[in-house]
């Protein structure tokens, strides 16, 4: 394997003393600096010469990437991509145009420029909107990367009080960011809500209701022709059990939950009001 090829599965770049314990002489970095392969970030750090993403960029500054700016390297939920970069930087202060988090207290990514999981995640639940958070912290301890008992007991005293409410909406179980979200919408609306729900003839759906109303939470893989079939089978099949059926995509979850759960309200309503009936 060459340097650059090295360098490229290690984010981009890497430290000198990475590169040497990987078998590359300093004589051959600096083989690879003059032909262009390779360049010099600083001192003790090489990456390469098209690389201008976050992690070149957190080793020029020399800090580790955290909060939202390092959910991609541990492939977390984000609803939104960083628009700052996120950065641990010890005492020094923060360049413009970047976010400074307090200093990491557990371990670094091993390579990358990155902060540890849980730093990644605490930093998160101090900085960022409540629900960002949230699907960032579901997702870490839905994979079992991380406990929820393990977060609080970092998260103690009276300051971290809104930082423990985010953790108090993360759910057992939720296969996408869509589920969690809806979750809390429907929780803060007061309604009774059962989750993956095995319903015969059907399977298993997002959400049940009040007993009464199937709500199905779509992801991009509901638009595929062959998802599209298998969900209006479904659709038919809960109406045939007994069940009303609503199905939101990711504009009404992410964006507009309010109208999710007012179109929810609706339906219970005229189902209340005997509208459904024969």
């Amino acid at each position: 394997m060459d340097v650059a090829t090295y360098l490229a599965s290690r984010g981009g770049a890497a430290a000198t003393a990475d590169l040497g314990r990987a078998g590359f002489s300093r004589h051959r970095l600096a083989t690879a600096v003059s032909l262009g392969t390779i360049v010099r970030i600083r001192r003790g750090h090489y990456g390469l010469p098209q690389d201008s993403g976050a992690y070149r960029a957190a080793r020029e500054l020399k800090g580790l990437l955290t909060c939202v700016s390092a959910a991609p390297c541990y492939s977390l939920w984000t609803l939104a991509p960083a628009h700052s970069m996120h950065l641990c930087l010890g005492h020094r202060a923060a360049p413009p145009g970047t976010v400074a988090h307090g200093r990491c207290r557990h371990l670094r990514h091993p390579w990358l420029p990155v902060a540890g999981l849980a730093d990644v995640l605490i930093h998160a639940l101090h900085c960022l909107p409540e629900l960002e958070a949230l699907v960032m912290v579901q997702c870490a301890v839905g994979r079992r990367d991380i406990t929820l008992a393990f977060l609080r007991s970092k998260l103690e005293g009276n300051r971290n009080g809104r930082a423990r409410s985010v953790l108090d909406l993360v759910i057992p179980r939720a296969d996408s960011l869509l589920e969690v979200l809806a979750n809390t919408a429907f929780r803060r609306a007061g309604l009774h809500v059962r989750r993956h729900v095995e319903i015969p003839g059907v399977g298993e759906v997002d959400f049940l209701v009040e007993d009464c109303i199937v709500v199905e939470t779509d992801g991009a893989s509901h638009l595929e022709p062959l998802q599209v079939k298998k969900d209006r089978r479904r659709n038919n099949a809960s109406l045939i059990g007994g069940y009303l059926v609503l199905r939101f995509g990711y504009d009404d979850v992410v964006h507009h939950p309010e109208r999710m759960v007012a179109e929810v309200l609706a339906v219970l309503k005229l189902r209340r009001s005997g509208a459904f009936r024969p």
